[in-house]
């Protein structure tokens, strides 16, 4: 698109309106976990034996703390995997707004005729004595 400021501006809309559209979506990384249990007699502590898994989870930061949330079901699994892409999509979409704010802010005229006409208001002095000790 152009860089004039309607075109800008129609562009932020457009990037706005992605936004809206996106639906659902949380912040986090969804791992395959694969462990040992911790019974000694499990086939999982068998030389040459796979571990258990690959358990799935999403781990994300809540206020500081690191959550991590298991799936029990592959539908669980599925709708975390659309809301973790959807919120990849809107990092991305975020950025290009920003991208496209900061095009806005550069063109945009400063309005310097507005400037001008207020009088710039400079403090009177003091007409109180300083304090002799």
């Amino acid at each position: 698109m152009s860089d004039t400021l309607a075109g800008l501006e129609q562009q932020r809309t457009l990037l706005l309106n992605d936004i809206a559209a996106l639906g659902d979506f949380r912040s986090g990384s969804i791992t395959a976990i694969q462990g040992r249990c911790g019974k000694p007699t499990c086939h999982c502590h068998q030389p040459g034996q796979p571990a258990h898994g690959p358990n799935f989870r999403l781990t994300r930061k809540v206020a500081g703390k690191t959550i991590s949330e298991t799936f029990h079901t592959p539908a669980e699994l599925r709708k975390a995997q659309r809301e973790v892409q959807a919120f990849h999509r809107f990092r991305d979409l975020a950025q290009k707004l920003l991208e496209v704010n900061e095009r806005i802010c550069q063109v945009r005229p400063t309005g310097q005729e507005d400037l001008r006409a207020q009088k710039k208001k400079r403090p009177k002095p003091s007409t109180k004595k300083s304090a002799v000790k």
